[in-house]
């Protein structure tokens, strides 16, 4: 049976543009970039040619830019190793994030707390996801190294005013931006970040790649130590052709963002609408107006989030519950409950996010969600 996947919050398809910028440095050009021949050079150039491009999308220059593994480890290096430096400098043992932030923000805060010795301001969130500005200044003290918000939420897009939280800052302590989720719907230039993370496989590059942007100025300690590269930051030999491949996607996503943003969010609406019109039980999660023009957010009160999921796949629909990083998992989403959903609701979670290539008719998938739901409360 063919199948429509909606789930590309979690992962995308490797865009066929992508593969072939990479496939040379798959195959014949395969050098190690730190090698000092010609083979080696080789790949230092694409090296710093991936950077180059990357960097220009970010608004940054191409110094700033650090190739990681994918964003998980971007944002461990960057709530980490700016808090580390912050505290080796100059006594810093705070930092300031909120409560619906990814697993990899909040568990990397949580390491500081129970290994560096920081306190964490964990700062609430209203009920559309939203964090005021003027708290996230507010929470700042005399000692905060670092404040790490989401740019917009993986489980119910949720968009954050960075710009807003970067003005009420005023750069009185670096902002780090998990953009994981923002980049290839909304602008990656002049949001006020400091430091900035992005994955490829959000935006039609392979999982395994990502990078981190951060100013120069901002002291960073490295959390992986070993041969010096990527300016002595991240150590490692570099990932070639993942960065090449990064670089293509993340300039192929920002073309046609403006475009691709207009046309999905017109789609989202309309499914979203046709939802909560046909299904009773509905609730959208998340905010109706400051939300990525791909995430539609359900819970379905009364019923299991993951049996819906089940006879979604049976009708040829592929979504998920949330955050594939917490698949598996029993327990109510974090995010959910920050927003004051209660645990039972919670685990009724439904999350639909459309590509940035989607088109056509949303008809099929709010019958098929219709449909889904009608059989697990009647046990069909």
């Amino acid at each position: 049976m063919s199948f429509r996947y909606l789930d590309n919050a979690a992962t995308t398809p490797v865009r066929r543009e992508v593969l072939e910028a990479m496939t040379p440095y798959l195959t014949s050009h395969f050098g190690n970039p730190s090698s000092h021949h010609s083979v080696g050079e080789h790949a230092a150039r694409a090296l710093a040619d991936a950077r180059a491009r990357v960097a220009a999308v970010l608004g940054m220059r191409p110094s700033d830019v650090i190739f990681t593994s994918g964003a998980t480890e971007a944002n461990n290096l960057a709530i980490k190793g700016v808090s580390i430096a912050a505290q080796q400098r100059r006594g810093a043992r705070h930092i300031v994030t909120t409560a619906i932030e990814h697993e990899s923000v909040l568990a990397s805060v949580d390491y500081l707390v129970r290994i560096h010795g920081f306190e964490a301001s964990i700062l609430p969130v209203d009920r559309v996801g939203r964090v005021d500005p003027d708290a996230v200044a507010a929470a700042v003290r005399a000692d905060t190294a670092s404040a790490s918000i989401g740019y917009a939420n993986n489980e119910i897009g949720t968009i954050q005013d960075v710009a807003g939280i970067a003005a009420a800052l005023a750069g009185r302590v670096p902002l780090h931006l998990d953009a994981v989720q923002a980049a290839g719907w909304l602008p990656l230039s002049d949001t006020g970040a400091d430091a900035l993370s992005i994955a490829g496989h959000k935006i039609g590059a392979p999982k395994g790649i990502g990078a981190l942007g951060i100013r120069s100025r901002i002291p960073l300690e490295p959390v992986i130590h070993g041969g010096g590269q990527e300016r002595e930051r991240r150590s490692g030999t570099e990932n070639v052709a993942g960065a090449v491949g990064l670089a293509r996607a993340v300039e192929l996503a920002e073309a046609d963002r403006v475009d691709a943003a207009a046309r999905v969010s017109a789609m989202r609406d309309e499914l979203i609408a046709g939802v909560l019109d046909r299904v009773p039980t509905a609730r959208l999660t998340g905010d109706p107006t400051h939300r990525l023009p791909g995430t539609a957010s359900f819970t379905f009160a009364g019923v299991g989030g993951e049996t819906v999921l089940l006879e979604l796949e049976r009708r040829g629909i592929i979504t998920s519950s949330g955050s594939a990083c917490a698949a598996g998992s029993d327990e109510a989403s974090h995010v959910l409950l920050a927003l004051g959903v209660d645990a039972d609701e919670a685990r009724t979670a439904v999350r639909i996010t459309l590509g940035h290539s989607a088109e056509g008719s949303v008809e099929p998938i709010v019958e098929a969600v219709e449909a889904a739901v009608t059989a697990v409360v009647s046990g069909v």
